[in-house]
């Protein structure tokens, strides 16, 4: 038994579905004919952009702010660092269950991210100029304040996200791969975690920006390799020291891990539009890139992609269907 399997059981993940429904509807897997014209591959995506966040990770949060209520109901607020979705997450949960939420994001965070955020009722601080920073200040503020320090990778996250994974293996058959961004690991964790648990053998493959790639070397250096920037559009995946046990966990479990350039991101979100009408985020186009990047490996094979979120500002869309890629600094 891998150590991920041994985090959660099919019992447990099962269990939990009731609860995630209650908020998110199962999301769709579709196998676009368009997509499979392009790669001569049966390509199928799952819209985890069909969510109320527009984005998987709503449905950690879920679970995450449930066990607080069950468990630790002393908890008075919550505290976290986040590029937009994770935080979207917590906000969207924590107004459900009734519990304060403050999020950290570095400056020049997406805009319109932000916004979704402190819709959903959380507050929001601007500090740092990455996500790796702005971890940093919310950790001092949860001491500070007396408040729960939520990360980004945890148990309950990757055991709420391995839902869309148990959606997506139990409606499809004979998938040889499934591609799946990186930004701290619980989706990739979720569904390598649903993969063991169904006894499947099919290949997991994490995929990472070229300019946010500190996965990529600590998965071939076997251990937790951080890097000085992380410079991506693709914000998700914009990510500078991994978490350790998420790391163990894609070693153990993943086939490989594959890098995607921006350009080759911002090619798979005018693809995404064309082929399926679809609007995806750079991290939410990613394994379709990559997908495509390996193509000629998959070729009379099933493989699938996971369209992670679709929170895209609308200036780096403009950008991006315009035939460019969006410049970070």
């Amino acid at each position: 038994m891998s150590l991920y399997s041994s985090m959660f059981t099919l019992a447990e993940l099962e269990n939990v579905i009731p609860l995630v429904r209650a908020s998110v509807p199962p999301t769709p897997q579709y196998a676009w004919p368009l997509l499979k014209d392009l790669t001569g591959v049966e390509v199928v995506v799952k819209h985890e952009n069909h969510t109320p966040i527009g984005a998987f990770k709503v449905r950690g949060g879920i679970v995450y702010f449930d066990r607080i209520k069950r468990d630790r109901s002393q908890v008075a607020g919550i505290v976290t660092a986040t590029r937009g979705n994770h935080g979207q997450s917590l906000a969207f949960a924590g107004a459900q269950a009734g519990i304060a939420v403050t999020i950290v994001v570095p400056h020049g965070n997406s805009i319109e991210k932000n916004a979704a955020m402190q819709s959903f009722g959380a507050k929001l601080i601007e500090h740092g100029r990455d996500f790796d920073e702005a971890k940093e200040e919310a950790i001092r503020i949860a001491a500070e304040r007396g408040l729960e320090y939520a990360p980004s990778f945890h148990r309950d996250f990757v055991v709420g996200v391995a839902t869309y994974a148990h959606e997506l293996f139990t409606a499809v058959e004979d998938l040889d791969t499934v591609y799946v961004p990186i930004g701290l690991g619980s989706g990739i964790c979720g569904v390598i975690g649903t993969r063991d648990a169904f006894g499947l053998r099919t290949k997991i493959v994490g995929v990472v920006s070229t300019a946010a790639n500190a996965y990529l070397l600590s998965f071939t250096a076997g251990q937790v390799v951080p890097t000085n920037s992380s410079l991506t559009f693709a914000d998700g995946m914009a990510v500078r020291v991994p978490d350790a046990t998420a790391l163990d966990i894609i070693r153990r479990g993943a086939e490989r891990i594959v890098e995607v350039s921006d350009g080759e991101i911002a090619d798979a979100i005018r693809t995404i539009y064309s082929a399926t009408h679809n609007c995806a985020e750079g991290a939410g186009a990613a394994a379709l890139a990559a997908l495509i990047k390996e193509r000629s490996r998959l070729q009379g094979r099933r493989a699938a992609a996971i369209l992670t979120g679709q929170n895209i500002d609308r200036e780096w869309m403009q950008t991006v269907l315009a035939g460019e890629t969006p410049k970070v600094c």
